[in-house]
């Protein structure tokens, strides 16, 4: 029998890792994150990971599982996620995953249904058609041949939009997909809180943040990045890495990197509300919180 989950989600620094600590003391739990940024080894300051006093306080699993540049998909992260689950519960501790990584959490929750497989050299041809027209022009391609996909999917997303057209081609319409996804069984009893910070307090918020990471460790992982990979940094790095080593290299002043950063944390919080106000039985929490009082109604839940 799988054990109950409290799931702490929401946009980037709404104050997730922080609650889902605080209720981790008060319900002997341990936290497994379920962010796609956090995944990689060496990338801390740049992906927000709970730092060292924390997890020292409370245990965190999946924050080391590959090398930046290493894919890792929904399904794979899902079956590291019910080991480090399952392992969790085996020592009598509360389970609390946290992360704003919707499809992570929709394939822990609900599970994936079987889709096609990547295809290495079509996803390349993409890549490059979106660097020589513009990501708009993948954007009305997909459109094309599958107008409610096109719809939910922005048009600067290009992970999302490659994904759909490669779905397209091996003859299966991505929007369906999308839908038999939502109308999986649950894969575990949980409660899923989502964090909702007013809009004006979580863009100051993000935009502190990146502030503070530009002063306080993100430019020397990005000189480090640099050091190991060259010019030629790994594909789809976590966001503000590729403008730290632009400043590294002295071709972007770090004012505008800041800027550019800021904006796109921005626009990253509101593809994660989107996502999360689709999804079934979400309780949208409005800061500040008490987490004593929470707790107490999560451990009648636990309890059950």
């Amino acid at each position: 029998m799988r054990p109950p989950l409290i799931v702490v989600a929401g946009p980037t620094a709404s104050g997730k890792t922080r609650l889902a600590i605080e209720l981790a003391l008060r319900l002997g739990g341990e936290v497994v994150s379920a962010d796609s940024q956090q995944l990689y080894r060496g990338l801390e300051v740049g992906t927000a990971k709970a730092t060292a006093a924390e997890r020292a306080a409370v245990p965190h699993h999946l924050l080391e599982l590959a090398e930046p540049g290493e894919g890792m998909d929904a399904v794979r992260w899902a079956a590291r996620a019910d080991e480090a689950i399952a392992a969790v519960a085996a020592r009598g501790r509360a389970v609390l995953v946290c992360g704003g990584t919707g499809l992570y959490l929709r394939a822990l929750l609900r599970g994936m249904v079987a889709a096609p497989g990547r295809d290495p050299a079509f996803r390349a041809e993409l890549e490059a058609e979106a660097e020589r027209a513009g990501r708009p022009a993948l954007h009305a391609r997909l459109a094309a041949v599958d107008p409610q996909a096109a719809a939910r999917i922005m048009p600067n997303d290009l992970v999302r939009v490659i994904r759909a057209l490669e779905i397209a081609r091996a003859g299966v319409a991505p929007s369906r997909l999308h839908a038999a996804h939502r109308f999986q069984e649950e894969r575990y009893r949980h409660r899923l809180l989502a964090l909702d910070p007013p809009r004006e307090e979580l863009h100051r918020r993000i935009d502190e943040r990146v502030e503070a990471m530009f002063a306080g460790g993100l430019l020397e992982e990005a000189r480090a990045l640099r050091t190991r990979f060259g010019e030629r940094l790994p594909p789809k790095l976590p966001i503000g890495y590729a403008e730290a080593a632009e400043v590294e290299a002295g071709r972007l002043p770090r004012a505008e990197a800041v800027r550019r950063v800021q904006v796109a944390h921005r626009r990253y919080a509101r593809r994660q509300v989107i996502w999360l106000r689709r999804e079934p039985g979400v309780e949208w929490l409005r800061p500040p919180l008490d987490p004593e009082a929470l707790a107490g109604t999560l451990r009648s839940f636990l309890s059950q």
